[in-house]
């Protein structure tokens, strides 16, 4: 398997490492399946899918954690942890903070960040990145979804996401899956995923994924955790919101599940990284207390 490591145009920060990611099955795909992806799917100057824009999507309200964008880590606030990590993806030509709330946006502007607009309406992050890649002044083949609550997202992450993308024709949508630690089997928060051998998606699940008959967490079985992040072709995204909402969707509560049931096709990338992502207002100790371990400032 290739291994991608780290961006040489920007180094890591203190504490994270300078962890390689092993990536699964990032080969072209096969000539038929870039034939059919020809229809759907073009070549601009400089390569396929050659320009890519990472989208941090913030709202203020929730209800588990309202204004959780804001909430401050060792002195920043979140989005801003989470902005700086963005920043040093190599991939990425651009970065936008899109948000219905002014508070927020005028936060992401006091430290530098470029911020779009977004409507109240947007039912989902997706939905917002969908309107914010409409009101950027350039175009772009790649837009990467980055949820804004987490803080330590690792650069190389988002680099492999957008990789995933460009050598992959089939598929419209790409993301990423770590391992599961046996204490998170059962918890809802931590969505799971399941694979086929080639290394494309084929369900995600807020329950254990595969579950065998004995009912019990097999210990030898390499379960896999769905990390926050997704990459989609532009063109597709675009079209997302205008889907209808799909079964498996509403009852998992699932975004990417409704890319799944239309058909499209979803590469994923397997990666060597601890998820720690804020859900709640006590995930905020926690990762403060692993920055300072890490001696990120």
């Amino acid at each position: 398997m290739p291994i991608c490591p780290p961006s040489s145009d920007s180094a890591p920060s203190p504490g994270l490492g300078g962890r390689a990611l092993i990536f699964h099955g990032l080969a072209l795909g096969a000539a038929v399946a870039a034939a059919a992806a020809a229809a759907y799917l073009y070549r601009r100057p400089g390569g396929f899918r050659s320009r890519a824009v990472g989208i941090i999507p913030a709202r203020f309200a929730s209800s588990r954690f309202e204004g959780k964008p804001l909430a401050p880590i060792l002195g920043k606030p979140m989005i801003q942890r989470t902005w700086e990590r963005v920043m040093l993806a190599s991939s990425l030509d651009h970065v936008v903070v899109a948000t219905d709330d002014e508070r927020i946006a005028e936060c992401c502007r006091g430290f530098g960040a470029d911020v779009i607009m977004t409507s109240e309406s947007c039912r989902n992050g997706s939905e917002r990145c969908c309107e914010a890649l409409q009101k950027l002044d350039k175009n772009y083949d790649i837009v990467v979804n980055i949820q804004g609550d987490e803080p330590l997202i690792e650069p190389e992450i988002i680099d492999g996401v957008v990789m995933a993308l460009q050598r992959t024709p089939d598929a419209v949508f790409s993301t990423a899956v770590t391992a599961l630690k046996p204490e998170d089997a059962s918890d809802t928060n931590r969505v799971k995923c399941v694979l086929d051998n080639q290394g494309y998606a084929i369900y995600f699940s807020r329950g254990l994924i595969p579950f065998n008959k004995s009912g019990k967490v097999n210990p030898q079985f390499p379960y896999l955790l769905h990390l926050g992040i997704a990459g989609f072709d532009s063109k597709f995204l675009k079209i997302y919101p205008e889907l209808p909402p799909t079964p498996l969707q509403l009852e998992e509560d699932l975004e990417q599940l409704k890319v799944l049931e239309n058909g499209y096709r979803m590469k994923v990338i397997k990666v060597d990284h601890d998820a720690h992502g804020v859900d709640a207002p006590e995930d905020v100790e926690k990762i403060e207390a692993l920055m300072r371990a890490r001696n990120i400032q």
